[in-house]
């Protein structure tokens, strides 16, 4: 690393470099859940943080997720020793299983707000390696759209069913058909009721305006793929976009990342949604319950590697460019749970909002 270059992270608005510093006095075997970088914050970060005076001192307290403990514990309790040497601060964390706060405790205010930083940095870079547990969509649960998605999937496979790649595993089930706004990982039913009041005012402050407390009417129709060759498919979608021909529905939905984003509930990885309903996925042709989006890293930070067998789209995007999957009313936004299905065949729903 180019230490005239650090590494930033940003973390609640604020802005830290990650400074590579050499150890000399012991090795780990496993540095994964080792404090190895020294953070420093780019702006004074003291007024964002509520720090207490105590007759003992000061005292700050950090709300986190009881799965990642233990990567402010570290192995053998490095990580926490190392934290509490190097800010002179006890700090204090719930068991394993038990939700609570982290406290924070010191004799110097200075020392109590540089653990904190040191343990916001921490908890940032390992929730960003949990697999995403939920997301932020509308259902297209039309009668009409899975009807028509079923008479696509059936020409496509009379069609061209010798193209390489192209059978019957490969098509989402109807009843899962989604438009996603972004993924999620929420590591607790804090954290799930936190995004829930966050959907209602962004329902408050602008979804309201935008949609004048109704439906927003829209179309679902033509294909596209998302890589670079048609002749080597993974991902093949339907667009969808508004019948009035406005620009509504992108608009809220890049305002409701946005703030989604800011709060910290969402990784800033893209400044746009990119409007799509997913038809074909090369990940389904092994499970059929696989996810169109997925995390790099395990919930212990380990990397995977997913083997894809992609499939020749060149006839298929040849064929149905403009096909017309139906009129959609979109009205819910949902907090959608992987990997489950409700009653009606749909992800399961843990909470949503309603435009009229």
């Amino acid at each position: 690393m180019d230490v005239l270059r650090p590494q930033l992270l940003r973390i609640d608005g604020r802005i830290y470099r990650k400074n590579p510093i050499q150890e000399q006095t012991c090795q780990h075997e496993d540095d994964e859940d080792f404090y190895e970088g020294s953070m420093e914050c780019t702006e004074e970060p003291c007024e964002a943080y509520v720090v207490v005076q105590t007759q003992q001192g000061f005292q700050c307290t950090v709300r986190a997720p009881s799965l990642l403990y233990k990567h402010i514990v570290g192995k053998k309790g490095d990580t926490k020793k190392k934290l509490e040497l190097e800010t002179k601060t006890s700090i204090t964390i719930p068991k394993l299983g038990h939700e609570g706060d982290i406290v924070i405790t010191g004799q110097h205010r200075s020392g109590v707000i540089s653990a904190r930083t040191r343990i916001d940095v921490l908890l940032h870079t390992f929730r960003r390696k949990q697999p995403f547990t939920h997301f932020l969509a509308f259902f297209l649960n039309e009668a009409e759209v899975q009807e028509r998605f079923l008479k696509f999937q059936e020409e496509v496979l009379e069609k061209c069913s010798m193209d390489r790649g192209v059978d019957g595993s490969i098509f989402q089930k109807p009843k899962k058909l989604h438009l996603t706004i972004g993924m999620l990982v929420l590591l607790s039913e804090q954290e799930i009721q936190q995004t829930c009041e966050m959907l209602q005012q962004c329902k408050q402050e602008f979804i309201d305006d935008i949609c004048g407390g109704q439906p927003l009417e829209a179309e679902m129709a033509g294909i596209e793929y998302m890589n670079d060759d048609p002749g080597m498919v993974d991902v093949l979608y339907a667009k969808v976009h508004m019948k009035d021909g406005s620009n509504r529905l992108q608009e809220l939905v890049d305002r409701v990342l946005e703030r989604f984003q800011s709060s910290g509930l969402i990784v800033k990885e893209w400044n746009s949604v990119k409007l799509h309903a997913t038809v074909m996925n090369t990940l389904f042709r092994k499970d059929p319950n696989a996810e169109g989006r997925y995390n790099l890293y395990t919930p212990d930070g380990k990397y995977i590697f997913k083997e894809r067998e992609s499939f020749d789209g060149r006839n298929i995007l040849k064929l149905f460019e403009n096909f017309y999957f139906g009129a959609l009313k979109l009205n819910s936004i949902h907090i959608s749970q992987r990997f489950t299905v409700d009653s009606f065949g749909n992800y399961a729903s843990c909470g949503q909002i309603d435009f009229s």
